[in-house]
């Protein structure tokens, strides 16, 4: 279904439900999921301002991979992503944004017999779930991916439910979407957060106060939170990424024991890692690559993908980006307390989950049920961790 037929885009406002009629929320952060939860909200007839410190897509989301997959071992993670998978397929359309479908491999080395043990594993635990999800030998995976270097792969998993999309594109579809479902749309406006009253300090000063406020502001959002005297128990991290031209229509890819991912892309192809392990500034991270970060990662990229090597392929750009950690790797999506809301700590995550994880706090703000698991209250939010990569296969 294309996003131009699907009632999510198309309803008209005299078909909204009355569900939050009356009610007057605050969305910050117009990222992926601030802009689907403004929508989802605004749906539901709620009166509803959508605030960014920047424009839209201007933070995380604008610097994200854009892959999208259900291959989660865990039921919950499942749920969600098969949920958001499913809702990206109706949303997008011609008139909307492109979302590709796209097998998504992940495979270990031979040698690795952790992370090897790792793939069967999280295969049986998938399909156990009722994802649709295979384990594959290096032959089958050769036969059925030509592209991909794969005499040194011990074992491979693969999940069809899967794509890719752009991520600044989807955010700007679906805040268009939410100011023409009547939401209102203040971007370049930094705000405070005020929890008593509930509301946001506008920059001339004016308190603007509402019923909810939900901080969906990526890293930033726990010196938002902290400035209204909650603690969150969140890091930021940096990860970096890169495009090169080349030829390369599928699969999507991780390869666990090279610790980088792969997929095709509009130029060629997207490739990351260069996860880093401490905490970040928001304000003052580097937001270019690390010398020498691109032509390290090309080469690896080239050992599983060697037609890259074999063109003349060339790097079209490389940056950084931030995603956001929690200590049990859960995000952070709920009550922080009574009519104040957060949705971040996806661990890289957050693209893919956001038409899910917008529909969920969407249902919570409106009095149904949140997310027991990602309730944020969860922890006290003076915790120490450490950040741990997004994706990545833990061995056994």
């Amino acid at each position: 279904m294309s996003g131009a037929d699907d009632p999510d885009l198309a309803v008209g406002v005299d078909a909204f439900t009355e569900e939050g009629a009356g009610l007057e929320v605050a969305v910050v952060g117009a990222g992926a999921v601030g802009a689907t939860a403004a929508y989802d909200l605004a749906r539901e007839g709620a009166d509803v301002t959508l605030y960014d410190r920047g424009s839209v897509a201007s933070g995380s989301t604008g610097r994200a991979a854009g892959i999208c997959y259900d291959a989660f071992a865990d039921g919950l993670d499942a749920e969600i992503a098969s949920d958001a998978i499913e809702r990206f397929r109706a949303l997008s359309g011609d008139d909307t944004f492109p979302f590709v479908e796209c097998p998504y491999v992940w495979l270990a080395r031979e040698g690795d017999d952790e992370r090897a043990d790792a793939v069967r594993e999280e295969v049986a635990r998938m399909q156990d779930n009722g994802v649709v999800a295979f384990e594959m030998d290096a032959d089958a995976l050769a036969d059925r991916f030509p592209v991909l270097r794969t005499d040194d792969v011990a074992v491979a998993g693969i999940a069809g439910a899967a794509g890719y999309a752009d991520p600044a594109e989807y955010a700007a579809c679906l805040a268009a979407a939410a100011t023409g479902a009547g939401a209102t749309l203040e971007t370049e406006t930094p705000v405070e957060i005020r929890s008593d009253p509930t509301g946001v300090v506008r920059p001339n000063g004016e308190l603007h106060e509402v019923d909810a406020v939900l901080v969906a502001a990526g890293a930033h959002t726990k010196a938002l939170l902290a400035d209204a005297g909650i603690d969150l128990a969140m890091k930021p991290y940096r990860v970096q990424a890169l495009v090169s031209s080349g030829d390369f229509a599928e699969p999507m890819c991780y390869d666990a024991t090279g610790d980088f991912y792969v997929r095709p892309h509009a130029d060629g192809l997207l490739a990351g890692d260069g996860t880093e392990t401490r905490e970040a500034d928001p304000d003052g991270y580097d937001r270019d690559a690390d010398d020498g970060f691109a032509d390290g990662l090309r080469e690896r990229v080239a050992h599983r993908v060697p037609a890259i090597a074999e063109t003349d392929a060339s790097l079209e750009r490389a940056w950084a980006g931030l995603c956001t950690a929690t200590p049990d790797r859960d995000p952070l999506v709920g009550a922080l307390e009574d009519g104040l809301y957060v949705a971040t700590g996806f661990q890289g995550h957050g693209f893919m989950r956001a038409p899910a994880i917008g529909e969920r706090i969407t249902t919570e703000i409106l009095g149904g049920e949140g997310i027991d698991a990602f309730d944020p209250t969860r922890f006290d939010g003076d915790e120490a961790f450490e950040i741990g990569a997004g994706m990545a296969l833990e061995p056994n």
